[in-house]
């Protein structure tokens, strides 16, 4: 027998409609443009933990390279370069990534930026719009290094890697080799810190080694910081937020840098976006951004436990 049938049920479908409503009702108060780029693109993000899917299509003068997109981040930029407008858009991406109850490769996300915004401000919006979605009184806002010295007695800013590793081996089974500072650093995190971590709450100033395309600056304690943000919801990740990094030439370098190590770890290397990177030459306005999965918002809203269950045809239907 084919399984034809859709994963989510007329009544979620239903209730996804009702927040996609909200959300753009939301948008549409503050006076910030829906705005819609292209899933194709030249280039890829470089991160090493974000894998792309990619499709080779001939126009009529051979094959062309292009990459779905795994986020709209460049291309909202690029509008950002030209209009220094604040921008929604809510749309699909793709990650090469396992099926999970939590991820499908093709996934929708809602992605947003606030030219003049600092981070706390974005943070102050992020909480406008899900405490009453998540129905939540606050969200928290604890520090990376308040988490790490809370648990593990460390700083992590400034841990010594020996030590570092040490812990890391001492606190989790591990059996691998050759793993950095943010390896270890994301495992004790993932492992240890993020199952006690409040209800619904933000965590920032994150190491300046996963700074990702965020800016980086001394944080209260003087420490170096990437400055961004993540939301968890009962341990779940919903959204990274940014301080933008708009500096071309050091966004040239990290580009570079991750490359390397992609070569390094037998992964493929991937194109630069110049396009992204001219728009940046010619000045992408300061500005906070964040990107928020929306299929997870809504199984943390309604209680699902598995994305099967919140999609019409997740990968394994479609």
């Amino acid at each position: 027998m084919v399984n034809w049938q859709p994963g989510a049920s007329l009544d979620i479908l239903r209730k996804r409609a009702e927040l996609l409503a909200q959300l753009r009702e939301f948008f549409a108060a503050k006076k910030i443009l829906e705005v819609e780029t292209p899933a194709l693109a030249n280039a890829p993000v470089t991160d090493l933990h974000i894998q792309s899917l990619i499709s080779a299509i001939d126009f009529g003068q051979g094959k062309q390279t292009l990459y779905l997109q795994t986020s709209p981040e460049f291309a909202m930029k690029r509008l950002l370069a030209a209009y220094s407008e604040s921008i929604y858009q809510i749309g699909k991406v793709f990650r090469h990534d396992p099926v999970s109850r939590q991820h499908n490769p093709e996934f929708t996300l809602l992605e947003w930026y606030r030219p003049g915004f600092t981070l706390e401000q974005l943070m102050a919006e992020v909480a406008e719009l899900l405490c009453p979605l998540l129905r939540c009184e606050s969200m928290p806002q604890i520090s990376y290094r308040e988490l790490f010295e809370k648990h593990l007695a460390i700083n992590p800013h400034s841990i010594d890697s020996k030590e570092l590793a040490d812990i890391a081996h001492g606190k989790i089974d591990l059996s691998m080799v050759e793993l950095s500072d943010t390896d270890y650093l994301q495992l004790l995190m993932t492992n240890l810190i993020e199952p006690e971590l409040p209800a619904t709450c933000f965590v920032f100033d994150y190491p300046k080694g996963q700074a990702s395309l965020s800016a980086i600056d001394y944080n209260d304690e003087r420490d170096l910081v990437a400055k961004r943000f993540e939301v968890y919801y009962e341990g779940m990740e919903l959204a990274n937020g940014y301080y933008e990094l708009v500096d071309a030439r050091e966004q040239r370098a990290r580009f570079e840098a991750d490359n390397a190590a992609r070569e390094r770890l037998g992964l493929e290397v991937y194109p630069l976006d110049e396009k992204f990177l001219a728009a940046m030459e010619a000045g992408i306005p300061a500005s906070a951004g964040v990107a928020l999965g929306f299929d997870r918002l809504f199984m943390a809203i309604h209680g699902i436990k598995d994305i099967d269950q919140a999609l019409t045809f997740s990968t394994p239907r479609a």
